[in-house]
């Protein structure tokens, strides 16, 4: 054991050398490489070959600058990224990340967590990530359109349907995916469908695609409740985040009979103990494009908390739902202190590595993103397949689709667990399984 852990911990030194500054990185490279000493002990093959080498440098990392015109006639730059991590799988797979926050850095380590998370789908596909430092918030719908615009004008030369496959992320639904395709089709005079997934249905999308990864954190949630003899039905939830993912995780778990009293955005969270009225989160967050702080002048009986901690909330069932490292230590003491049994992940590492701890000492359900949230990229995945065929899936049958893939997941994570001696623990089981499919197609293709 002490040659493997010698091997992981040389592995982790060279990614904090080589990637100097990206702690979001870091952090996501480490809470895989950490859980596979088991795996590395029984395959040495996969340390001959050096895999986890391999898999922790990008295959492609690409910055481009970005030149628009605001609405005042002033020109705009911001930096573009695009990251290919590993497509040993399939073409390069992953959304697009539209925030002030990002850098290189956060688009590594969304692209590492892709491509675990994309490994774990089952699917023919890729990881990685891209997005700009833009922030759409407050901008007219021209100036986002003419940012968009610019934006695939670089990003178009890099991306195809063969090749690699962007989507949606914070800051990027809809609309921003209208322009973008839009840009894209012009430029190279080809409806390339399948360049892009999470587009409308009226225009190649996929009904459910847009509810996916919502409805998949949920469906993992219920499926872990299962595995220990529980269900959904009657427990009292917790949902962070106001974005795409909330309303659709919160749409499900009302649908299969939970009651969820808060969500929230960067302002603050809102707390209904009778139940959150889904109708009134998606006219302010959908329609008028408004803080969730308003949602007390419809409900007057709810609360609004400003800068306020959602996890003190009391729930039998969380979903962070809204960005990376938003449920840290102290936030995870508080909700297994309030009797929390199971999380769901539904953004991409909301929880810190401390947090994580607390969770698998305290033998709460635990689903990490990777494996919990994975059901967006499942069906983008579906997308492709109806844009590829030029076929249409009704909601139902791609509901269910998604259904067995969540449910094919969850069963691949606590059977690996299990075999390694630690049933239930879904991190390690998650890192296995997606470790093992990208380390076999990786030897299978030879050192490239």
């Amino acid at each position: 054991m002490k040659d493997v852990q010698t091997r992981v911990e040389e592995v982790l030194s060279l990614v904090h050398k080589r990637n100097p500054g990206e702690a979001e990185f870091h952090q996501a490279v480490r809470e895989v490489v950490e859980t596979l000493e088991p795996v590395l002990e029984k395959h040495p093959e996969y340390g001959e070959h050096k895999i986890i080498e391999r898999i922790c440098e990008p295959e492609r990392q690409i910055i481009f600058r970005v030149p628009w015109q605001d609405d005042n006639g002033e020109v705009q730059i911001n930096r573009g990224f695009r990251v290919g991590f590993n497509s040993a799988l399939g073409p390069y797979k992953g959304g697009l990340r539209f925030h002030p926050s990002v850098y290189l850095g956060t688009i590594k380590f969304l692209g590492f967590e892709q491509t675990f998370k994309n490994a774990l789908s089952g699917m023919p596909i890729g990881g990685g990530k891209g997005g700009a430092d833009f922030d759409p918030k407050g901008k007219s719908d021209a100036e986002v359109m003419r940012f968009c615009q610019s934006f695939m004008t670089e990003l178009y030369r890099h991306i195809g349907e063969m090749t690699d496959v962007p989507a949606g992320d914070i800051g990027v639904s809809g609309r921003e995916l209208g322009y973008l395709f839009g840009q894209y089709k012009r430029i190279t005079n080809r409806y390339e469908s399948g360049v892009l997934t999470g587009k409308s249905p009226e225009w190649g999308g996929a009904l459910v695609r847009r509810e996916a990864t919502g409805y998949g954190a949920v469906f993992f949630a219920q499926d872990m409740l299962r595995a220990r003899g529980d269900d959904l039905a009657g427990k009292t939830c917790v949902v962070s985040g106001a974005g795409n993912v909330a309303i659709y995780a919160i749409e499900k778990l009302q649908a299969l009979g939970a009651r969820v009293v808060a969500c929230s955005d960067s302002s603050g969270f809102v707390f209904h103990a009778q139940g959150l009225q889904l109708a009134t989160i998606k006219q302010l967050k959908e329609v008028e494009r408004l803080r969730i702080a308003s949602y007390v002048e419809h409900h007057p009986d709810a609360e609004y908390h400003a800068r306020g901690n959602i996890w003190s909330v009391p729930c039998q069932v969380a979903l962070p739902c809204a960005t990376q490292n938003e449920l840290d230590e102290a936030a995870a003491r508080q909700l297994i202190a309030n009797g929390c049994i199971a999380v769901s992940e539904g953004a991409n590492m909301p929880t810190t590595p401390d947090g994580i701890k607390l969770f698998l000492e305290a033998k709460l359900a635990y689903g990490p993103g990777k494996a919990a949230n994975a059901g967006g990229v499942a069906t983008s995945a579906l997308e492709m397949q109806q844009n590829a065929s030029r076929d249409r899936w009704s909601f139902e049958y791609t509901e269910q689709r998604l259904r067995n893939i969540m449910r094919s997941i969850h069963d691949d994570c606590w059977t690996t667990a299990s075999e390694y001696g630690q049933q239930g623990n879904y991190v390690l089981g998650a890192n296995i399984v997606a470790f093992q499919r990208l380390a076999e197609a990786m030897l299978a293709l030879g050192i490239i």
